[in-house]
């Protein structure tokens, strides 16, 4: 009979682990967290010591009758959930749950699901880290009070269903600001231009660009001033008045931390950062590799470290000198930027074994889980290489006070690069012609000037969010998937092309939020948030002084919100749409989907319609109104209400100002209000009686 229970949170784990272990171990799963607060209430005594109130999680009875029978035969039991706060809490759990204050009980912790990993886990087995669990209890307790403060708020003052996050409200903020930016953005011209020049016994013309004069950079803001430099230099004489050469480093990635991993799997595969979570999951805890068996092929994925162990940076040598030369493997690896906040508990994610190259099991692995390894297996292997060395060349041409450069680079040595590239790293090859110097006659071809206009700022995407959130020091590696998850759920965003967009829900939560809960969605007073519970991790906070300095605001907020909200509350709004069944007007109600018209008279008259909120502005092309529409993920625009017989539509807001210069409508962009006619063009302010309303 095994003398000795191990306890995993995941049954994927079980399996491979009691391999490992051989027949003294029995090995359980406790399918994750045992005990959570009550759905029905807080779950926080507020008035005596903020005391959290924990049950057994339903459907998890049967999972501890099971585990308290093994308690009993079991000589020693080890408590191995996930190496981070949340694992550390649930081992608490799990010892609360199960008694187990009388046995002899121990926590270990392994980074990557191998044989040498778990074996010298049980060598290092210690005592539950309570700073760790008190850190993950006070973030539970601080998400608890938000949601369950806030939430029936956005019940009683917009519709049921709604939900308000610590975390999620702060991350639908930084949307909805974007949004706000871009709307705004009133695009400005600017132009380009390049020369081309033929070479005396050279096929290929050489290609510059406009600089500015030989003192200083000059920007070209419009087609006459490109006009009048373009006329000044034609019949000029050019000369090369500068050559330079020289060498440039590229340096090697750093290995992934969650937060990278999740950004470079949006960007290069499409994931959504849930699904990069879910496949890294199967990765850590194991696949049936032909062979070897179950194994654990990447270390633990959740984690801000790029640390690297150093059995690890070893193996990654000797592979690196052995497949691609000495020259490849790296003295000196990169480091992380200092300043940034890191949490050294665990490693970077890396391969469990370098030598294990993706295409050596592309076929146990299923194809979604094969690209997700390689890439975590290049990105790995680059960061122990060697940097990629350039050769450089510039060149100045001057002519008449104006001044052209060319700028040129070729790889002498390609160090990383010959493993794993990124979209940056793919520079284009502009090798320069052969030999060039002062001495060099070139002859002027011509001019190929460009017109631009600068670009908003752009959209928010799953990966750009996360950039973002990290930077701005709010959530932590478990809390990023899960966020951009429950706002997408709640239809606060909407996600089209990998760009995410606020819907009209999101709009009027976030609004909410900020007139009555400044604080909450305040970027800074979050990330201080983390930085306290970082310090409760360390042992230099106690726990309940961050949550009793926190509620008070808090519930102050929410009793100052319900008395406030409620007298700017809006019934329901009578529209001048007549009731085809029943005669009634029809009133606006606000559904899951955003506003629709329905009729007052119900139960007995069910009758509904789509509402379309006119703006008091007729079409340009068939002279009907224009309406506020929806796409079908909600994004808002504005179009015909003769859909489909018209086909108008545009993002921006029309506005009841025609253009003074030639009638057509203005959109509002900001305060500012730009024609609709590209042609025309013009820009002018938003009348000051309008600004009043759209604040």
């Amino acid at each position: 009979m095994a003398k000795y229970l191990v306890i995993v949170e995941s049954p994927a784990k079980v399996k491979t682990i009691q391999k490992f272990l051989g027949p003294n171990y029995q090995v359980a799963a406790s399918n994750g967290h045992v005990r959570d607060f009550p759905k029905s209430q807080l779950g926080i005594d507020v008035e005596h010591g903020y005391e959290p109130k924990y049950i057994t999680i339903r459907g998890k009875g049967d999972i501890l009758a099971n585990l308290r029978k093994e308690v009993k035969k079991a000589e020693k039991i080890y408590l191995a959930t996930d190496p981070d706060r949340e694992g550390e809490a649930i081992s608490w759990h799990l010892m609360e749950a199960l008694k187990l204050k009388d046995k002899k009980v121990y926590r270990i912790t392994f980074n990557e699901i191998t044989k040498s990993a778990v074996k010298e886990s049980l060598k290092n087995a210690r005592e539950i880290n309570m700073d760790l669990v008190d850190a993950q209890q006070a973030r539970r307790m601080l998400d608890r009070m938000v949601g369950y403060r806030i939430s029936p708020l956005l019940w009683a003052k917009i519709k049921r269903g709604l939900s308000a996050g610590r975390v999620q409200s702060v991350a639908l903020r930084i949307i909805c600001d974007r949004e706000e930016e871009i709307s705004a953005f009133i695009p400005e011209e600017y132009w380009s231009l390049e020369a081309e020049f033929s070479i005396p016994g050279e096929k290929k013309p050489l290609t510059a660009k406009y600089y500015g004069t030989t003192t200083e950079k000059v920007t070209i803001t419009s087609g006459e001033q490109m006009q009048r430099l373009t006329d000044s230099l034609k019949g000029a004489e050019y000369k090369v008045t500068d050559v330079k050469k020289g060498e440039r480093t590229k340096k090697q990635p750093l290995p992934f931390t969650t937060s990278t991993l999740q950004q470079e799997a949006s960007k290069v595969l499409n994931f959504s950062t849930q699904k990069t979570m879910r496949i890294a999951q199967q990765l850590y805890e194991g696949v049936d590799i032909k062979g070897q068996g179950t194994v654990g092929i990447i270390t633990y994925l959740r984690t801000d470290s790029t640390r690297v162990s150093e059995e690890a940076e070893h193996a990654a040598k000797e592979y690196i000198e052995q497949t691609y030369g000495t020259e490849y493997a790296a003295v000196k690896t990169a480091d992380k930027k200092a300043g940034q906040k890191i949490q050294d508990a665990h490693e970077a994610i890396r391969p469990t074994d370098i030598t294990r190259i993706p295409a050596a099991i592309k076929e146990s692995l299923s194809r979604e889980q094969f690209k997700l390894y390689q890439l975590i297996w290049k990105r790995f292997t680059a960061s122990r290489m060697n940097e990629a060395l350039y050769e450089t060349t510039s060149v100045k041409i001057d002519a008449k006070g104006q001044r052209f450069t060319v700028a040129a680079s070729k790889v002498v040595f390609d160090g990383f690069m010959s493993v794993y590239t990124q979209e940056e790293d793919k520079e284009e090859s502009n090798t320069l012609l052969k030999e060039i110097d002062s001495s060099t006659k070139l002859e002027w071809k011509e001019f190929l000037p460009k017109q631009h206009f600068t670009q908003p700022p752009a959209h928010y995407t799953e990966a750009s969010l996360v950039k973002a959130l990290e930077e701005l020091g709010i959530g932590r590696p478990s809390t990023y998937a899960p966020t951009i998850t429950t706002i997408l759920a709640r239809r606060y965003i909407t996600k089209e092309n990998k760009n995410l967009y606020v819907t009209e829900l999101g709009e009027v939560v976030n609004a909410m939020m900020k007139e009555a809960f400044p604080e909450i969605v305040d970027v800074n007073f979050t990330a201080n948030l983390e930085v306290l519970l970082d310090s409760v991790e360390e042992g230099s906070v106690k726990w309940k002084s961050v949550v009793s300095n926190f509620y008070p605001d808090l519930e102050s907020a929410v009793q100052n919100a319900e008395k406030e909200l409620e007298e700017v509350k809006i019934a329901d709004e009578v529209s001048d749409e007549i009731c085809d069944q029943c005669g009634k007007h029809m009133v606006i109600k606000y559904g899951p989907h955003g506003r629709f018209l329905a009729c007052p008279g119900f139960p007995e008259c069910r009758n509904t319609k789509p509402y379309f909120e006119k703006i008091g502005v007729a079409c340009p092309k068939c002279g009907k109104d224009i309406v506020l529409r929806k796409t079908k993920k909600g994004r808002k625009y504005y179009g015909c209400i003769g859909n489909p017989e018209c086909d108008f539509m545009v993002w921006q807001k029309p506005s009841t100002v025609t253009c003074p210069e030639c009638s057509s409508i203005m959109l509002e962009k900001g305060n500012k209000l730009v024609c609709y006619n590209e042609e025309c063009g013009t820009v002018m302010d938003k009348p000051e009686e309008r600004r009043e309303i759209a604040r």
